[in-house]
């Protein structure tokens, strides 16, 4: 797996301040995307266990609240394979802190059930996570008063309750967000 750019006290993608990685692939090609060279596969640099390790670093002051993931698409099979190992490790250090992932496929309809996104670890992934942003983005949706989202059709679940009762649980109604 490749990245195109990290960032670290991010506190545009995800509640407080963030350590976000922006992963290459996307086989979405969504119209009006923000960041339509991460579409590449091979764009960026490769993620290694040296980038991990930066990360992790990065994660490491108690200000900072989570890690987030964008692209690309982290829900590409061949990223998710890449991150489900780091994934551990953040888990593992930093059990405390959050993890966002931002994904162009639907949870109920794609993650979740038979598609292309779906792999061996893609409910490893899923458990993981704390909130999932889902859905592509969708120009004519677009709304810039939304928080951590570009169009109006994105969600901002909390996975682990969504996951624990069966039915999509947003994460809006919890924090105030619109």
């Amino acid at each position: 797996m490749n990245y195109g750019e990290i960032k670290n006290y991010d506190i545009a993608n995800g509640l407080g301040v963030r350590v976000s990685l922006f992963v290459s692939g996307c086989t979405h090609h969504c119209e009006g995307c923000f960041n339509p060279q991460t579409w590449d596969f091979s764009y960026g640099k490769p993620f290694t266990q040296q980038t991990a390790d930066e990360l992790l670093e990065m994660l490491s002051p108690d200000y900072i609240d989570g890690l987030s993931l964008l692209g690309g698409e982290p829900f590409e099979p061949e990223n998710q394979r890449a991150l489900v190992p780091f994934l551990r490790q953040v888990r593992s250090r930093f059990p405390d802190k959050n993890i966002w992932c931002y994904t162009g496929y639907v949870l109920d309809e794609e993650l979740l059930k038979p598609s292309r996104a779906r792999c061996e670890v893609t409910d490893e992934m899923l458990s993981m996570i704390d909130v999932l942003v889902d859905g592509e983005f969708v120009l004519a949706k677009k709304n810039i008063s939304l928080m951590f989202r570009g169009s109006e059709n994105q969600r901002l679940i909390d996975l682990p309750l969504t996951l624990a009762v069966g039915e999509i649980r947003l994460i809006n109604e919890k924090f105030g967000l619109r």
